[in-house]
């Protein structure tokens, strides 16, 4: 192993080492200051000069540092004892616990299923929600993003989902929170250890104050966790990403730091197959019993729909699910407006043997009515609701008792399908 004291310059999380031998993209560096060490890794290298970002960021470091290029990529030790696990972004544990004896170490920079392989989603995931199970169903193996706005409670959502979710009797949940708060932290751990839902979850904890460069990393341990549960220990796993936006962020911040010709609002122009690097994970494989299901939760700075992030998460998830500020500022929870949300994989996880042999023609007249009774709700501003014919009056009450009834429910309410469909 070879030590270099070549750093030529310093900006922000990046350290810039000039080149004296070839190193791998994602290789592990050490960097030593008088005893102290830091971690990094190899985020860019060419002709002349080798980029590494640092995990614990670069204050101390100086010219005079030594840098060591250990020859390995970024691996988590990979367990069945992770389940009942609280995780910092790199995947050590900080829940006061033993550290994790691997029984297998892999790479975290996985890649996507290959298309040959990959099999098609048809199981029904419940999640005990009406207004997802009734009218936007999960199918074990997709990927179902989250659209939020700044203050709407998605990540009380995000904890419903991650304590009520279920397919078949192997089930875990892989959970990770990226750009939270210590507050926002310290109730994700509280309610799955109140819950019990923990001792069937591994939580990854990014906090707001870690570096940008460990929010990038947190989705991809997140990820190759859920990979080995799934395909080497045969468990349907759940994984619950939040907040994505957070993520893109670090990611803008990053690219800032390389100097490198942003995109649109100052995103990188790789972030599209940057995000299909993380959401293309989910999935079933063909002869594996296993299974791989995404919900990913973003803001929408602005509740801007067209902004880039959730603009390419559309693309390449199957759906998405949108929530109303109008339903929170009714206090209604959880505020989902179903009329924008879609999951295209619904047919293959509804119906007979599955659901109910109804299940879709109920979600059909439920949004053709509320569709209608909320038409009217324009119409009533302006002429009045005594000048509506009996019929659209029916409507529009349809689409308060709709609001009222199935869409509310309780933060700890746990539906189950028939519950849903017979409200």
């Amino acid at each position: 192993m070879k030590e270099y004291k070549t750093i030529t310059r310093i900006a922000g999380p990046l350290v810039f080492v000039e080149k004296t031998h070839d190193v791998a993209y994602g290789e592990l560096v050490e960097i030593d200051l008088n005893g102290s060490k830091k971690t990094g890794q190899v985020l860019d290298t060419s002709k002349d000069f080798v980029v590494v970002q640092v995990f614990e960021g670069t204050s101390g470091i100086d010219r005079n540092s030594v840098v060591k290029f250990l020859g390995k990529t970024i691996t988590l030790n990979c367990t069945q004892d992770m389940l009942g696990r609280v995780l910092n972004s790199l995947g050590k544990p900080i829940d006061g616990g033993p550290e994790l004896i691997p029984e297998e170490q892999r790479d975290v920079n996985g890649s996507a299923i290959n298309p040959y392989s990959r099999d098609a989603p048809r199981d029904f995931v419940q999640t005990g929600i009406s207004t997802i199970d009734g009218m936007n169903t999960l199918v074990k193996g997709q990927k179902l993003p989250i659209f939020s706005g700044s203050g709407l409670p998605h990540n009380d959502i995000a904890l419903q989902i991650a304590r009520q979710a279920k397919v078949g009797k192997n089930f875990a949940v892989v959970f990770a929170a990226m750009g939270i708060t210590n507050e926002e932290s310290q109730k994700f751990i509280n309610d799955f250890q109140q819950t019990g839902a923990l001792e069937r979850a591994v939580v990854f904890l990014n906090l707001a104050n870690d570096p940008a460069i460990e929010r990038l990393i947190t989705p991809r341990m997140a990820l190759t966790a859920a990979e080995y549960l799934a395909f080497t220990q045969d468990m349907d796993v759940l994984v619950v990403m939040t907040d994505m936006s957070n993520y893109a962020e670090a990611l803008r911040e990053i690219g800032a730091a390389r100097e490198e010709v942003p995109g649109r609002r100052g995103y990188p122009g790789y972030m599209y197959s940057d995000l299909a690097s993380l959401y293309e994970r989910a999935g079933m494989i063909k002869g594996r019993k296993g299974s791989v299901t995404q919900f990913s939760i973003l803001t929408m700075p602005g509740d801007d729909i067209t902004h880039p992030i959730p603009d390419l998460s559309g693309y390449i998830t199957e759906g998405q699910i949108v929530l109303s500020r109008e339903l929170h500022g009714k206090n209604i929870f959880p505020p989902v407006d179903v009329l924008p949300s879609l999951s295209r994989l619904m047919n293959n996880g509804i119906g007979s043997e599955k659901t109910r042999d109804d299940h879709r023609a109920v979600s059909n007249q439920l949004y053709a009515a509320y569709a209608e009774g909320r038409s009217l709700r324009g119409l009533v501003a302006i002429v009045g609701e005594e000048s509506l014919s009996e019929r659209d009056r029916g409507y529009l009450k349809f689409a308060k008792s709709f609001e009222e009834q199935f869409v509310r429910q309780g933060s700890r309410e746990n539906r189950s399908i028939e519950d849903t469909l017979n409200l």
